[in-house]
């Protein structure tokens, strides 16, 4: 199957219209297709049980970030355990250094198989267009990204393109329905303002293109939770993982 085909048998197991999935969307549906590989389950089926996806991003040049749906039993909807082991050794070679970004819902398999370096929990917020008061700063100008997704900043000194950047509010990824806001503030800037406003004017831009505008954040980072609050972001209780490490050798799935 080509990558087309493989999209055809993984789109009923996403919801393009939920939070939850969008991360997974993009990567299973919308990264450019020369740095995407899918996995399906079973293979070859018009209809796939479950699917991993290996993405090469700006994240990591050498550590492809890694996304999935893994196999559930069909009566019941419980994780297929023998499945979705069989799934990931098939898809990814035991010992390669990955990125895997994961419902809370695998974490006891993934644990099982993978040896973890590094573990986050993350906070998923979603913007409330209700909750949503543009902020006007004069300070703020726009300057798109290499790969040309929007980006707002503020310099010091302001308007001097060759200031330093205090601030700055991009994207991780956009699809036709969401889009992903990180943001940077330099520490000799913080609570002044700035990181809240080159959200705002980022989440903005992207109402105006009817994109929902996503916050993930570490669940202790309690001044960015606080930032996306400020700016009409509401929790939507998804806890989701990023982990750093690689399947452990000796089982053949």
């Amino acid at each position: 199957m080509n990558l087309s085909d493989q999209r055809r048998a993984i789109r009923l197991l996403l919801n393009e219209r939920d939070a939850t999935d969008a991360m997974a969307v993009y990567y299973a549906f919308y990264h450019p297709d020369n740095r995407t590989t899918l996995v399906t389950y079973p293979e070859d089926a018009e209809r796939a049980r479950g699917y991993v996806a290996l993405s090469r991003t700006g994240i990591d040049l050498f550590r492809p970030l890694v996304t999935m749906r893994l196999p559930t039993v069909e009566k019941g909807g419980e994780l297929d355990l023998d499945a979705g082991i069989h799934l990931l050794y098939r898809a990814i070679p035991p010992e390669t250094p990955i990125i895997l970004h994961t419902t809370t819902t695998y974490l006891p398999l993934i644990r099982a198989v993978f040896a973890i370096e590094r573990e986050q929990t993350l906070r998923l917020f979603r913007l409330d267009a209700k909750r949503f008061e543009p902020i006007i700063n004069i300070f703020v100008t726009q300057a798109n990204s290499p790969d040309e997704l929007p980006r707002f900043i503020v310099r010091n000194p302001p308007g001097d393109p060759r200031g330093e950047i205090v601030a700055s509010a991009s994207l991780n990824w956009q699809s036709p329905t969401f889009a992903d806001i990180a943001v940077r503030t330099h520490p000799n800037y913080r609570r002044q303002g700035y990181g809240r406003s080159v959200v705002a004017s980022l989440a903005q831009h992207l109402l105006r293109q009817s994109r929902t505008p996503l916050y993930s954040v570490e669940t202790h980072n309690t001044a960015s939770i606080e930032l996306a609050q400020a700016v009409g972001f509401r929790d939507t209780l998804a806890r989701t993982v990023i982990l750093e490490g690689h399947l452990q050798p000796g089982r053949n799935g």
